[in-house]
C-alpha cells in the first residue's frame, strides 16, 4: 500500500536529490552538490534584492521568488524533524484492522491511488510549464546578458565566454530550487490523499458491517441471525476491529495536524503574498511582453493551484471524518444488534468521535478548507488593488 501511494513521490524526491534513504558516496556527493549550488543561488538572490530594494517592480519580483523558496525550506525542515511520524503515516494501510477484502473497497483504494498519481502529474506539469516560460524569456527580451532569475554574480559575465556558463549554472540552480518546492508539494499532497483514502474505506466498512458478517451464514433468516451466538461473536469482533481502526486513523490525523500546523501557517501567509505579488506582475506585464506575461500568469496559477489542492484535500478529510457517523447510522443497528452486549457502548463512542470532525489548521488560526482558500484569494486581491494604486500614484 505504501508503494502504491508513495512510489512516484519517492522517485521525485530521489531524482531531485533530497532522499535520505541512499547512503552511497555517489548519491551523497550529488545531494551535497545540489544543496551547495542552491545555497549560493539564494545568496545571489538576496544580494540582488539588497542592492535594488528601492525599485518597487524589482522588489516585488524578487521577493515573490524568494518567499516561496524560504517557505519550502521551512516545510522541508519540518518534515525532516518529524520524519518518523511521516514514515509511520505512510505505512498505516498495512494495519491488520484495515480491511480491503471486498471489490468495492479495492476499487476505492485504486480510485484514490490513481487520483494521487494524477494530481502529482498536474503539480509537476504546471510547475514545469512555468519553468519553461521562465527559461525562454531571458533569451528573447531586449536586455543583454539577462539571466532566468535576477541574481548578483561576483564576476562580469557579459562576455561571449562567461555568459553561457553563468546562464547555464543559474538555470540549473533555479531548476533544482523550483523542483525542491514542487517536491514538498507532492509529498504533502500524497499524505493527505493517503489519509483520505483510509477514511473512505472505513466509511464503507461501517455501512456494510452487517453484510460482511452475514457472509458465512447463507440461507439463515436475518431476523434469526441476531440470536445466533456465532454471528453475535463475529459481529462483535468485527465492530471492535473497526472501532480500533477508527481510533488509529483519528490518532494519525491528529499527528498530521500537529506537524502541519506551523508549516502550513507559513505556507498560507506566503501564498497570500505570492498571489498578490504574482497578480501585480501579471498586471504590469500584460502589455509589455507576452512571454513574461505568460511566465507570471503560470506562476500565479501554480501558487493558487497548489494552495487550492491542500485546502481541498483537508476539506475532504473533514467531510469524510464526519461521514463516519452517517455510515454508522446506516449500518443496520436498528435490527436488534444493540441487544448484543458491548455493541451499544461502542456505537455510541464512534458516533461521539465522529460528531466532532477533525479540522486541519494553519497554526490554529485558519482552517484549511475551500472557504478559507476563497477568503485568502479575496484578501490577496484587495492587497493587489492597494499595490496597483501605490504603483500608479508613484
Amino acid at each position: 500500500m505504501e508503494t502504491a501511494f508513495f512510489e512516484s513521490a519517492y522517485r521525485v524526491i530521489y531524482i531531485t536529490g533530497w532522499s535520505s534513504c541512499d547512503r552511497g558516496i555517489g548519491y551523497q556527493l550529488y545531494c551535497n552538490s545540489i544543496k551547495l549550488l542552491m545555497a549560493l543561488f539564494v545568496v545571489g538572490e538576496t544580494w540582488y534584492l539588497a542592492s535594488n530594494y528601492r525599485s518597487l517592480d524589482v522588489f516585488v519580483e524578487q521577493l515573490n521568488v524568494m518567499v516561496i523558496q524560504f517557505t519550502a525550506v521551512l516545510r522541508f525542515k519540518s518534515m525532516r524533524d518529524h520524519e518518523h511520524i511521516y514514515k509511520r503515516l505512510a505505512a498505516t494501510m498495512e494495519s491488520p484492522t484495515f480491511d480491503t477484502r471486498t471489490r468495492a473497497r479495492q476499487a476505492l483504494v485504486e480510485y484514490w491511488r490513481l487520483r494521487s498519481e494524477r494530481y502529482l502529474k498536474l503539480v509537476l506539469g504546471l510547475g514545469t510549464c512555468t519553468l519553461a516560460a521562465w527559461y525562454v524569456y531571458p533569451l528573447i527580451d531586449d536586455v543583454e546578458c539577462n539571466l532566468p532569475v535576477a541574481v548578483t554574480v561576483p564576476v562580469d559575465y557579459c562576455t561571449p565566454v562567461l555568459y553561457p556558463v553563468v546562464y547555464l549554472t543559474t538555470t540549473i540552480a533555479f531548476n533544482y530550487a523550483a523542483y525542491f518546492i514542487m517536491t514538498n508539494d507532492v509529498i504533502m499532497q500524497a499524505h493527505l490523499i493517503h489519509l483520505l483514502c483510509q477514511y473512505t474505506v472505513l466509511v464503507d466498512c461501517f455501512e456494510n458491517i452487517l453484510i460482511d458478517c452475514e457472509e458465512n451464514f447463507t440461507g439463515v433468516n436475518r431476523s434469526s441471525l441476531i440470536h445466533n451466538n456465532n454471528f453475535r461473536l463475529k459481529y462483535l469482533k468485527r465492530l471492535g476491529r473497526l472501532v480500533d481502526q477508527h481510533k488509529l486513523i483519528l490518532k494519525h490525523t491528529m499527528e498530521l495536524r500537529k506537524v502541519l500546523s506551523s508549516p502550513m501557517l507559513a505556507q498560507v501567509t506566503a501564498s497570500g503574498l505570492q498571489i498578490c505579488f504574482a497578480g501585480y506582475q501579471v498586471a504590469m506585464t500584460i502589455t509589455d511582453s507576452f512571454t513574461k506575461f505568460l511566465m507570471c500568469f503560470l506562476f500565479l496559477g501554480y501558487n493558487m493551484f497548489q494552495l487550492f489542492v491542500f485546502c481541498r484535500w483537508c476539506d475532504e478529510i473533514k467531510s469524510q471524518s464526519a461521514k463516519i457517523g452517517d455510515a454508522l447510522y446506516c449500518s443496520g443497528w436498528e435490527r436488534g444488534l444493540t441487544t448484543i452486549p458491548g455493541v451499544r457502548r461502542r456505537l455510541l463512542l464512534v458516533a461521539m468521535r465522529a460528531n466532532k470532525p477533525l479540522v486541519l489548521t494553519a497554526g490554529g488560526l485558519y482552517d484549511l478548507s475551500l472557504s478559507s482558500f476563497a477568503n485568502l484569494v479575496k484578501t490577496s486581491y484587495s492587497a493587489l488593488t492597494v499595490l496597483l494604486r501605490l504603483r500608479h500614484d508613484s
